[in-house]
Formats: C-alpha cells, sequence, structure tokens
C-alpha cells in the first residue's frame, strides 16, 4: 500500500509543480476564445466551467482508466510508475497542449493541427487514422455495456442496436442539450466510485505488492491471449488511458470550443487528465489486490476468476469488485460505471469524428441533414467491427487490444506535431520530445513483440527500440536544423 499512497501524493503534486511550468510556457492570455467568437449553438458555445471540467473528464476517461489499469495489474506495482509518470510528463501535458492549440486555432480538430504542423500528407493519413479509432472506440465502448445488460434482459445484440440508436440521438444534438446536462452527473459517478474504493482500500489497507518487491508477471495465467506479455512494451500500450492516449487530444477540441477563457484551459485539460490517473491508480491496487493478494474469506480470487469469465472480461471485474466490497451502492456504482460511462464516452468519440471529417472537407454543422451525413457512415462501420466479434468471449480483449496500439500510435503523432509547434514558436519543446520519443518507440518495438505482428521477443526487441530512438532523435534534429536555417534566412531576406 506504501507505493500506491506515495503514487497518489507524486500524481497530485504533479498538477500543482509540473503543470505550472507547462502553463508558463504556452502562456493562456485574454484573447478571444472560439467559444465567443464562433458561437453556433451547437458545437460552438460557451459552458460553465465545472461542466467543461466534468465533461472533459468523463469524454477522456469513461471506463478506460478502469479497463486499462485492471489488464495492467498483471504486471504488479510497476503499472503504478507508468501511470504516475506517463500522466504527469506526457498524458496531461498532451491533453493540455492540443486543447491550448485548438483554442488558438479556431478550435480546430487534430487532423487540421496535425496538417498545420507536420504536412498535408500527414494530415490526410490522420483523418484516416483518428477516424478509425474513433469508431474503435465506439464500439469498444458499446461492447462492455451490451454485455452487462444483456445479463440482465435481453439479447446482446438488442442492446447493441439500442445504444447506437441513443448514440445517434445524442451525436446530431446541440452540446448543451445531453452532454452538456447529464455527462457531468455520470462523472460525480464515476469520481464517487473510485472515491468509495480508496476508502475501502485504506481501511482494508491489504499487503499490496511494492515497487521494491519486483514483478510477479501472471500474464500467462491471467490473459491468455495477449499480444505479448512482456513488461516492455505491453505495459505502455496495455495501460493507456490514466497515463496517456491519443485519443484524448481528439476530445479536448470538443471542450477547447467551449471554453470561453484560456486561462482554465490548465484546470480542465491537464486536470482532467491528472485526475484520470487517481483513478486509474486506484483500479491499478484494486486489480493488484485481486490478482495477488491473499483471497478474501470465502472467495478464492484466481478460481472464482476463471469460472465467472474474470480473465477475459474486464467489465465483470468492475462489477465483482463493486459488489464485493461496496454491496448495493456498488452494484449501482458499477452499472453506472460499465454501462453508463463507456456509453458517453463512445458517443463523444464519434461526435469527434463528425467533427473531424466536416473540417476535412469544410461542411457546416448547423443542419441536422449534414450531421447525418457524415454520421450514418461512420456508425455503420463502427456496428461492423462489434458484429464482427459479437458472441467471442474474449472480444472485449480483442478490440480493446487494437484500441490500445491505435490509441498509443495516434497519440506518436500529436506528441511529433506539439514538439514541431514549440521548436517554431522558440519554447522548451524538450518536454513534448521526449514523450514523443518514447511513445514512438513503444508503438514501433510492440508490433516487433506482438504475436499478432511479427512476433519477436528478447534482444530483438531492444535492439528496435535502440533502433527507433536514433532514428527519431536524427530525423528531428535534422528537420529543425533546416528550419532553423530557413527562418535565419527568411529574417536577412527581410532586412536586406
Amino acid at each position: 500500500m506504501l507505493s500506491f499512497i506515495i503514487s497518489i501524493a507524486v500524481l497530485v503534486l504533479g498538477y500543482f509543480f509540473y503543470g505550472r511550468v507547462v502553463e508558463r510556457i504556452i502562456g493562456p492570455d485574454d484573447r478571444i476564445t472560439p467559444a465567443v467568437a464562433k458561437n453556433d449553438g451547437v458545437d460552438f458555445m460557451v459552458l460553465p466551467n465545472w461542466k467543461i471540467f466534468m465533461i472533459q473528464f468523463l469524454n477522456i476517461a469513461g471506463t478506460g482508466p478502469i479497463f486499462g489499469a485492471i489488464m495492467g495489474a498483471k504486471f504488479g506495482p510497476s503499472s503504478y510508475l507508468w501511470i504516475v509518470f506517463g500522466c504527469v510528463f506526457a498524458g496531461a501535458v498532451h491533453d493540455y497542449l492540443s486543447g491550448m492549440l485548438s483554442m488558438r486555432n479556431d478550435g480546430a480538430g487534430l487532423p487540421e493541427l496535425i496538417g498545420k504542423y507536420l504536412g498535408k500528407t500527414t494530415r490526410t493519413l490522420m483523418l484516416v487514422f483518428a477516424t478509425l479509432l474513433l469508431v474503435i472506440v465506439g464500439a469498444v465502448f458499446v461492447y462492455s455495456p451490451a454485455q452487462i445488460l444483456h445479463g440482465l434482459w435481453g439479447s446482446e445484440l438488442m442492446w447493441i442496436i439500442i445504444i447506437f440508436a441513443y448514440y445517434l440521438i445524442a451525436t446530431m444534438m446541440p452540446i448543451d442539450k445531453i452532454i452538456g446536462r447529464i455527462y457531468p452527473l455520470f462523472a460525480v459517478s464515476l469520481l464517487f466510485m473510485a472515491a468509495a474504493l480508496m476508502v475501502v482500500l485504506i481501511i482494508k489497507m491489504p499487503d499490496l505488492p511494492e515497487l521494491w518487491d519486483g514483478v510477479d508477471n501472471l500474464g500467462a495465467t491471467l490473459y491468455p491471449s495477449s499480444f505479448t506479455d512482456t513488461i516492455f512494451p505491453s505495459l505502455f500500450i496495455t495501460v493507456a488511458c490514466g497515463a496517456i492516449s491519443g485519443f484524448h487530444a481528439t476530445q479536448s477540441p470538443l471542450m477547447a470550443r467551449c471554453l470561453k477563457s484560456e486561462k482554465m484551459g490548465r484546470p480542465i485539460f491537464y486536470g482532467a487528465m491528472i485526475t484520470e490517473g487517481v483513478v486509474a491508480l486506484i483500479w491499478a491496487a484494486v486489480g493488484s489486490y485481486f490478482f495477488y493478494a491473499e483471497p478474501t474469506p470465502g472467495y478464492n480470487v484466481l478460481a472464482g476468476a476463471q469460472e465467472t469469465g474474470f480473465m477475459t472480461s474486464a467489465p465483470s471485474v468492475v462489477n465483482i469488485v463493486c459488489k464485493d466490497w461496496l454491496g448495493v451502492v456498488g452494484g449501482i456504482l458499477a452499472l453506472l460505471g460499465v454501462v453508463a460511462a463507456p456509453i458517453t464516452s463512445g458517443d463523444t468519440a464519434l461526435r469527434s469524428a463528425r467533427l473531424i471529417i466536416a473540417d476535412f472537407f469544410h461542411i457546416k454543422q448547423k443542419s441536422i441533414s449534414k450531421r447525418l451525413m457524415i454520421s450514418i457512415p461512420l456508425f455503420a462501420v463502427s456496428l461492423l467491427i462489434l458484429l464482427w466479434q459479437i458472441g467471442n468471449p474474449d472480444g472485449f480483449n480483442v478490440i480493446w487490444q487494437y484500441f490500445g496500439w491505435s490509441n498509443q500510435t495516434l497519440s506518436v503523432f500529436t506528441l511529433w506535431m506539439l514538439t514541431v509547434f514549440l521548436a517554431k514558436s522558440k519554447k522548451p519543446f524538450i518536454i513534448t520530445l521526449i514523450p514523443a520519443v518514447f511513445m514512438t518507440t513503444v508503438c514501433v518495438t510492440f508490433i516487433v513483440a506482438s504475436k499478432q505482428a511479427f512476433g519477436l521477443s528478447g534482444q530483438w526487441v531492444y535492439i528496435s527500440a535502440a533502433a527507433v530512438v536514433l532514428v527519431s532523435l536524427t530525423w528531428f534534429t535534422l528537420w529543425y536544423r533546416k528550419d532553423q536555417k530557413e527562418i535565419k534566412e527568411d529574417f536577412n531576406e527581410s532586412h536586406k
């Protein structure tokens, strides 16, 4: 428990200290924001700051920091380190700067920002990649609630259709009608559930593995279908939400279109990510308790898990934990956590996809018909992904693993875009360069190690990691020198 408590403290301190460093680098001011300048009553409008924070938190979190932390618990307390350092130095910086950059570019979406700083070809690639990721998010966050609701009543297919019908309605509505009114309540329930579990953890004070104890990797036992069981790079793909997630850079522009002042950027963008990190740490500790600690009386952790599908469904873990620790209240919170929260994330993911495509093709979203024209094909693709895995008992893990790699790959492009922006602005780009190189290395080596790709291990993983670091740093150095040379030449030309 000591490692867990220290990790919580370091994460919170990271907001107050490193968060302020990053804020000073970007320098928020009193300029007019897109929420005021482009108010259209649908996607651009001023919302209260507390609502924006709650919506941003729910948009980026959903059940991502819960599911990822549970599946990452197989790596023991190592997941604590990744959540803390990943969140403070990578994830929160990634979310804050992408949100602020969107505000300073008229509320532009991620592909537009990437195109501006990394070129038109990359912009087109990111349009396809980001849209694909968002429809996968829509699918993965329908799969789990449909499974849970199917266990209560009706068929899985029926619930999938009902949830998609809700998606269509919510995506069409102005942001203040459903998202602005209901989603803050779901965010409160998600935070309350995490806080209640933390209280139980403190009361129980279980003997959890500590950072200095090493790692007992139970990957082969707990998740036999995992792509790779090695800590590097698998941990950094499995635990995405709660540490760093490329999906977040598609969500920050949604709230960047609703902020009245740039000065609220750090509390909302950086703060929401730190809050998500706290939730992820709590669930990582809970997962460690159920995977590693002595079984509670009358409940054999591993045997009970195997009998109930514990190994193949993170949502079922949430259900078991909440009911076992929090009773009736926990059951209700679990239902909200594994049903309402993922649905809201899926909804905003598809909303982001609609806006990304609309921005790319310059399609105004004032009329419902134009919103439908973009949304229906997106929903159809997301539904096909679901139908591909329906009936597969391991379907959630399969979709999650594809989501995990795509998600982190998107963060790579976002971090390189932010690095170029900072370099061009003559600001300390080291704050994004190091995370960019690290996440590039993680994503490439995951393909090398993945059982679904090359399936190599041992020295080949580390050789590929070293090669990626060398190539990426060389590429950036050459680009930076060329960029600085062009700036100097332009300056000399203008002063002749």
